[in-house]
């Protein structure tokens, strides 16, 4: 589901240059090489011939460049709508467990003796979250993309903290966790935080290579705040393989949506990438 389609490469000198190659080969095959003319005339198809090639190639380098602006804009756009559909399906499967939980714990109470104005809400109540279930899974299904319409992982929770640590230190990565007593963390929040330890990691597997990392987890007030900061390369001669540069943009606009904020800096040799994220469990 693209919010446009990929721009196209386009060259506006290839036309202009044709039509100023037919003039000269035709105004070479009209005129004759007799008289003042054949003196001046060839230098002057010359000179025009190159000046024509000349602003070819100035004006198709001015052409590469407005087009690699143009598909570095796409790119990120699509990065923003690609996190925006992966939100609302983790919101999806964070709203389904709650509207669950309400749902069996309003049929659990049938067998129970109650007044009936009582048995007459527990049973709108289950009908209701029933419907929005329904509801919430329809609409999720016109935002899936066909290729994702299979079975989805869970969704992350900060119990899976350790795990997406581990599985970097496999990678090569040198990590350390630290995890301060956060209180209650909303399920949204707690997928922020892991979507910003996954990607801080992965960043720093690809542009640090086997490296010292630190990933701290921490409450300021009603804000949680993820660090993840590297210390650089520490292999002589390694080589960066970055990718396409948009995962950051992606997790800014999932955080923004919380009302928190990313920041990804240079520190030292290293690296850092810290995100404050407002937390309304607070």
């Amino acid at each position: 589901m693209n919010a446009h389609p990929r721009p196209a490469m386009r060259f506006s000198a290839m036309p202009v240059v044709a039509a100023v190659i037919s003039v000269l080969v035709m105004v070479m095959c009209t005129v004759g090489a007799q008289g003042p003319l054949g003196v001046v005339l060839p230098p002057l198809i010359v000179g025009t011939a190159v000046a024509a090639a000349v602003w070819a190639v100035r004006r198709s380098r001015a052409d590469r460049t407005a087009y690699e602006s143009r598909l570095t804009a796409w790119a990120a756009s699509e990065a923003v709508l690609a996190e925006r559909l992966r939100i609302a399906h983790d919101l999806h499967d964070i709203v389904s467990h709650g509207l669950g939980l309400i749902t069996v714990r309003a049929a659990a109470t049938r067998h129970l003796p109650k007044p009936a104005d009582v048995e007459a809400a527990l049973t709108d109540i289950e009908d209701a979250s029933r419907h929005a279930t329904t509801e919430l899974r329809r609409m999720l299904t016109v935002l899936r993309e066909p290729s994702a319409a299979s079975g989805r992982a869970p969704v992350d929770n900060l119990d899976d903290l350790p795990g997406i640590v581990h599985g970097a230190s496999l990678a090569g990565l040198r990590t350390r966790l630290t995890v301060e007593p956060l209180g209650p963390v909303s399920q949204g929040v707690q997928v922020a935080v892991c979507k910003t330890v996954r990607e801080a990691l992965s960043n720093a597997a690809r542009y640090a290579g086997p490296t010292e990392v630190r990933v701290r987890v921490y409450r300021d007030g009603t804000y949680l705040v993820v660090t993840v900061a590297d210390t650089g390369p520490s292999v002589d001669g390694w080589r960066a393989s970055p990718g396409a540069g948009h995962g950051l943009t992606g997790l800014r606009e999932r955080i923004g949506s919380l009302g928190g904020t990313l920041s990804a800096d240079h520190v030292d040799a290293g690296f850092r990438v810290t995100a404050r994220i407002r937390d309304e469990e607070a």
